[in-house]
């Protein structure tokens, strides 16, 4: 705690490991929040005493004008332009002070007005439901306001129109400019009231959704949890409690009804401002929790206590006011701010949700796979299928809309055919045939720069700046899922246009469920099948990955036997040029997590190359809470009939390894008590072993002592077979007899790999077989390879810096899987290395330090198993 509060202070990065049981969660709400709360105090006290000097003191005693910064030294002489007259040097100034001193006041003001409203609503609950029966009666009446409409509607007959009713939404709006503006609709920007300014606070990044509910739950119960104005943000998909956009099922649908919803609630409001004398439009539904004053009492009333996600949609609820944007509004005044990773590391979706990092403090917890994380969050692969579908729906509504849309809109339109065009010609394709049944002359896998992969596909004379920005501001794939999701994916052929008809069988083959083929609008009463996402949105993440420099990302032409089954992808090889911006903008960032080794990854590849002095670095690591003899670490070189542990790809198939690692788990599973969790490095690899040890009767030897259980491949199937290996563990401990607990088959980065919790019985052994290298053969490992031994300086006496990621992605594999056991500070477990290479002195230093310190190395497995059978009697027997 003591050394992240000089951290935040200092304004440092600070990389930070902390393994599970020791309280990480709780030393960054303590330390962080006191450094926070310790700043605010300091900011106050400097205002009041700025509003009451009207100066500030300079390093000598002496003092300077309001309108000068604290840590300015220089003399009014310096700052002074040449040749300017001294009055109007202090006039400028005078001025400063001024504006300064009113800055200062308005800060205090709202800073007032909102304690005092938050005070409110924390003591006066009467405010809160007369605002909850004001909105009802509110709704009551726009209810009857729309019946009655509908009524005078129905009676008048329906006008005579050019399209069918409600097409105008799908239109695309004229697009005037190709210059850099805001958001078109202005519907997805951040809405806070303009004066409010964001409070200096802290960004709280998590992985998941559970780990982010955890931390706010540790807030909850620290001596922060009273006084913090914490604020949860989510997706659209955790958060919206609209049940009509709940029931689409998918994010990108729930998105784009929400935004639907949305404009139709903006353009209502300009509609009734404007009141332009045109024909009557259809009415578009609007969201009832989508609100000014109910999402004004939401964000005080979410400001007031620490609540998670669970919490704030039941809250939502209850005010009938929309989570989502909720939430969002309460970002400015909000000190702790919880967030999933993806949300702050996504500059435009940062920027979408509202977030400002500038002087900022954020917080990344469970940061071992960040570099991944950035990597494959701007990284964007689209299939053979999709460039084929997209083409055909956008010349569809083009041919539908195109006497409707303005020159410009046509211009950009067609320049995006275009590019679907090309985009299919490069993978070896037709765009006017069918990709399920196109059948490539040329297989295989092509790695191409940014530039090479342009000029091969010819489109490198189109800016394609231009078409991401059109694509951002007209929104088209959006109007163009509207128009699919309306009319189905296929419509039948204009009489004008019969060249579309043989575009129809392969979009039925590509969406089989999809049988609506005439133009007839869906019915609004007819339940709806939920359909995938406009494949124009993927193509548009595709466009926007290759505005990326040259140098720092490449592009993957895989060709397969058909056109459906190929792709194009881009990936990124330089993920500091995203974080890049967030450690220039915060005032400071910690990266933390249980098992960090590596941090050589992080130094390099994430911090140097975005420009971060080494200076600024500060690397923390404490140890685990455990005594030093509840840990047991062995590497085991050589099986009981003395074969060599060495488990490359040239090895581990054969059958006399396969037959001695089914040896060594048969002598620990009879002397480790509980359950043992062993990892394999690939799915195929343990299917292999599994099979041969069947075959060979070994398997029938462990289920002697261990029943035996299979990491699934299918995530929703992991809960069932963990309960089961939990049930059978707890029932073996309890009845006794031959079986002593259970024996878990798992796969290095596999479902049980990370943020499952093997303490106590449930993991008393774990076994890695093996060292879990990457697959060297893969073009995306080879390139980023590479790139690194171009760009990365090797030090004396250090491997390349191709080879040493190839190790480093190996040992964080094996930090994080053996991590899974001991979970607390009573717990004990032994972690068995199978494979001589361990040994080596480089991949030993890569291994937790709290590990690495107590690890023996065994040349021969008797000295090894007599460890073991000693370690497990002697931690067995009940204190």
């Amino acid at each position: 705690m003591a050394e992240l509060y000089r951290v935040l202070e200092a304004g440092k990065i600070g990389i930070f490991e902390s393994p599970t049981g020791t309280g990480k969660s709780l030393s960054l709400i303590c330390g962080a929040l006191s450094w926070l709360r310790d700043f605010e105090q300091k900011k106050h006290q400097e205002e009041a005493r700025l509003l009451e000097t009207g100066t500030v003191p300079l390093s000598d005693g002496q003092e300077q004008p309001l309108s000068l910064s604290s840590s300015c030294t220089e003399t009014p002489d310096t700052l002074r332009p040449v040749g300017e007259p001294d009055w109007v040097t202090q006039f400028v100034q005078k001025k400063e002070e001024r504006d300064l001193v009113d800055r200062l006041k308005e800060e205090q003001v709202r800073r007032k007005k909102r304690e005092e409203r938050l005070q409110q609503i924390r003591h006066n609950a009467q405010l809160k439901y007369a605002a909850k029966r004001m909105r009802q009666e509110e709704e009551e009446m726009e209810r009857v306001l729309r019946l009655s409409r509908e009524a005078l509607a129905a009676g008048a007959g329906a006008e005579p129109r050019e399209q069918p009713a409600g097409e105008e939404d799908l239109v695309l709006a004229e697009y005037e400019s190709d210059e850099e503006k805001g958001a078109a609709s202005g519907v997805d920007e951040d809405e806070d009231d303009p004066e409010e300014e964001h409070v200096t606070k802290i960004y709280y990044c998590s992985r998941t959704h559970s780990q982010l509910a955890q931390f706010v739950h540790e807030v909850q119960r620290s001596p922060f949890g009273k006084d913090t104005r914490l604020v949860s943000l989510g997706s659209r998909q955790n958060l919206c409690i609209n049940e009509d956009v709940k029931t689409l099922g998918s994010a990108q649908l729930i998105n784009d009804r929400c935004m639907e919803m949305q404009r139709s609630k903006h353009e209502k409001s300009r509609a009734e401002e404007e009141k332009p004398k045109r024909r009557r439009q259809e009415r578009q539904a609007t969201c009832p929790f989508y609100g000014y004053e109910q999402l004004q009492l939401l964000r005080d009333q979410v400001l007031v206590g620490v609540k998670d996600i669970e919490q704030l949609v039941a809250l939502g609820k209850e005010a009938r006011a929309c989570p989502y944007y909720g939430s969002r509004s309460a970002i400015p005044a909000a000190q702790l701010v919880v967030l999933p990773y993806q949300m702050l590391l996504h500059a435009a979706t940062r920027q979408a949700a509202g977030i400002r990092l500038q002087g900022q403090v954020v917080l990344i917890d469970e940061a071992h796979n960040l570099i991944d994380t950035i990597t494959g969050i701007h990284s964007a692969e689209v299939s053979g299928s999709q460039l084929c579908q997209a083409h055909s729906q956008l010349l569809q509504y083009m041919e539908r809309y195109g006497k409707r849309l303005k020159a410009k809109n046509l211009m950009y339109i067609k320049q995006i055919l275009y590019l679907l065009e090309k985009f299919v010609t490069v993978l070896g394709g037709n765009i006017k045939q069918n990709p399920n049944t196109q059948s490539l002359s040329e297989t295989g896998t092509e790695l191409k720069t940014i530039n090479d992969f342009l000029f091969e596909s010819q489109i490198d004379n189109i800016n394609l700046f231009k078409v991401r920005r059109y694509c951002e501001r007209s929104m088209v794939s959006r109007k163009l899922f509207g128009f699919t999701e309306r009319y189905g994916t296929v419509l039948a052929p204009s009489r004008k246009q019969p060249k579309l008809a043989g575009f129809q069988h392969f979009l039925q083959s590509l969406q089989p469920t999809v049988t609506q083929t005439s133009v007839t609008p869906v019915e609004e009463g007819e339940a709806r099948v939920p359909r995938p996402a406009s494949p124009l949105m993927h193509i548009e993440s595709f466009l926007a990955a290759l505005t990326t420099a040259n140098q720092d990302g490449r592009v993957i032409l895989s060709r397969q036997g058909s056109l459906s089954q190929s792709s194009l992808k881009f990936l990124l090889l330089n993920p500091a040029v995203h974080f890049a911006q967030v450690v220039k903008e915060c005032r400071a960032v910690v990266i933390a997590g249980g098992t960090m080794q590596p941090v050589s990854d992080f130094r390099e590849q994430l911090l140097a190359c975005a420009g971060v002095e080494a200076e600024r670095v500060v690397e923390f690591s404490c140890g685990h809470v455990i005594p030093p003899d509840n840990i047991l670490p062995l590497v085991i070189c050589s099986g009981p009939s003395s074969q060599q542990l060495e488990f490359t790809y040239q090895k581990r198939e054969l059958p006399q390894m396969m037959d001695e690692t089914g040896r060594i788990l048969c002598n620990l599973c009879t002397v480790v008590p509980g359950g043992v969790v062993c990892f394999f490095p690939s799915y195929e690899y343990q299917r292999q072993v599994y099979a041969h040890w069947d075959k060979s009767g070994l398997l029938a030897r462990l289920a002697v002592r261990k029943k035996i259980f299979q990491e699934p491949k299918r995530a929703n199937q992991v809960e069932q077979v963990l309960m089961e290996y939990s049930r059978c563990i707890k029932c073996c401990g309890q009845a006794g007899g031959t079986v002593t607990g259970a024996l878990l088959l798992s796969v290095v980065g596999g479902k049980m790999s990370e943020g499952i919790n093997f303490s106590d019985n449930l993991g008393r052994c774990v076994v890695m077989v093996g060292m879990p290298y990457p697959n060297i053969k893969s073009p995306e490992l080879q390139e980023k390879m590479a790139y690194l031994d171009q760009t990365l300086p090797r030090g004396p006496g250090q491997p390349p810096p191709g080879k040493a990621l190839v190790e480093n992605l190996c040992m964080k594999a094996v930090n994080q899987s053996i991590g899974r056991a001991i979970r607390h500070q009573k717990d004990f477990a032994s972690i068995v290395l199978l494979d001589q290479r361990y040994a080596r002195p480089p991949i030993l230093g890569k291994l937790p330090a709290w590990i690495r310190d107590r690890v023996e190395v065994k040349a021969t497995f008797g000295p090894a198993f007599a460890a073991m059978r000693k370690f497990h009697r002697e931690k067995s027997v009940p204190s």
